[in-house]
């Protein structure tokens, strides 16, 4: 068992040198959802026990505890953004969002104007619930519509159809300003008709963020032991063609590989995430990366949630502290950098990881020969090609095999 990552460990000297801090969110699972999707790996668990409901109050609870024991690793750091997911957290009572973003309020030093994004599924919730949801503290909320053809949410085990998520989607028309809608595409027996379909459908409602996701298929997974059908990569790349050309026309741009925004509406928190920002992350099965002047840490709470509950309780909600090594940080910083439309310059590579160019020369140049990247002194983004080889381009940053003496 790995020894604590205390705030004394942290503060010591490291092999690192980070002259400042990143911006810092807050991330907070909810892990229960009415029913698992076929093709979800997220931390998620469906609640049977229907006599008695979630263990709302108790894993509050837990969650402002497991924040306590936090706070010494990110004491006096402003947050900007707190993003609730799950799970399906729109399970939760607008009372229990309510009682815990006060919770956070009263143990972080949120910035004034700090983004605060709840998950919703269009099949969790009634009339004048969003409002409630507003009313408790939450400024933006992401909408799990996945599709608004019945046949194809049916396929991907979604508990709502298409009329539930238009209500949903009105719903949040009138308690938010900013919300998103989540699609997928290439899915099941999906044509380019039914995925043009979809994407109107989705930008009828004038949403001012789309995030629209590939349908994959990950370990671990129902459909990963049942694989279905799915478009050819061929058709794949024309949808995505497709819902780039149909976002662009109505003003949404798209700023990172699955997202689609108007001007002042991109997702702050997913944004910290790919600048290679900190986040704090309470809940069953969340991650932290927190940086030091020395160091860059790594966390993970315990996943099942009675466990966690019964550890966070006890000031232990965590199951892993590491530190990532200084061969790691190059391909962790481009897993998330290189994501972004716009790229990300070098001064800030150097800022977030602590190390200099040095590092990433040889990854740069092999990507540049290959089309994957344009760059100047500056700034480094990737091209047409590169968004579609992501995972190519990636790995070019992989840290090398170390050799056996």
């Amino acid at each position: 068992m790995k020894q604590a990552f205390d705030v004394v460990h942290a503060m010591r000297p490291g092999m690192l040198q980070l002259q400042s801090l990143p911006p810092l969110s807050l991330y907070v699972h909810l892990p229960w959802c009415i029913q698992k999707c076929p093709y979800c790996d997220f931390n998620s668990h469906e609640w049977r026990d229907t006599s008695q409901g979630m263990p709302e109050a108790r894993y509050i609870d837990a969650l402002i505890a497991d924040l306590e024991t936090s706070l010494p690793l990110v004491w006096g750091r402003p947050v900007h953004s707190v993003f609730i997911g799950g799970g399906t957290p729109s399970l939760f009572t607008p009372a229990s969002i309510d009682r815990l973003i006060s919770a956070i309020r009263a143990r972080l030093p949120l910035e004034a104007e700090a983004e605060i994004t709840l998950e919703a599924n269009p099949g969790t919730f009634e009339k004048d619930r969003f409002k409630a949801f507003r009313a408790a503290g939450v400024t933006r909320l992401s909408i799990g519509v996945q599709s608004f053809n019945d046949a194809h949410l049916k396929a991907l085990g979604r508990v709502h159809n298409r009329d539930q998520a238009m209500a949903a989607i009105e719903e949040a028309q009138s308690a938010f300003e900013t919300f998103n809608l989540d699609l997928m595409y290439a899915l099941p027996g999906q044509t380019l008709l039914e995925l043009k379909q979809d994407v109107e459908t989705a930008l009828s409602f004038n949403s001012p963020h789309i995030s629209i996701y590939h349908l994959t298929i990950e370990p671990n997974t129902l459909f990963a032991k049942h694989p279905p059908v799915l478009p050819e990569d061929d058709d794949a790349y024309a949808m995505m063609d497709l819902i780039t050309e149909m976002t662009g026309q109505r003003g949404l741009e798209r700023y990172e590989v699955s997202a689609y925004a108007k001007p002042g509406h991109r997702c702050w928190h997913n944004l910290n995430y790919w600048q290679f920002g900190d986040y704090l992350g309470i809940g069953a099965g969340a991650h932290s990366k927190l940086s030091f002047a020395h160091r860059i840490a790594r966390q993970v709470r315990f996943r099942e949630p009675q466990l966690y509950m019964a550890q966070a309780l006890k000031g232990e909600p965590a199951t892993l502290h590491e530190e990532v090594s200084r061969e790691d940080l190059p391909f962790e910083y481009m897993l998330n950098a290189l994501r972004l439309k716009e790229g990300f310059s070098l001064n800030d590579f150097m800022a977030r990881t602590g190390l200099a160019m040095t590092a990433i020369q040889k990854g740069l140049a092999q990507a540049e020969a290959k089309g994957l990247i344009e760059r100047n002194m500056a700034l480094v983004r990737p091209t047409e090609r590169g968004f579609d080889f992501l995972s190519d381009l990636q790995e070019l940053f992989l840290a090398e095999p170390r050799k056996e003496a």
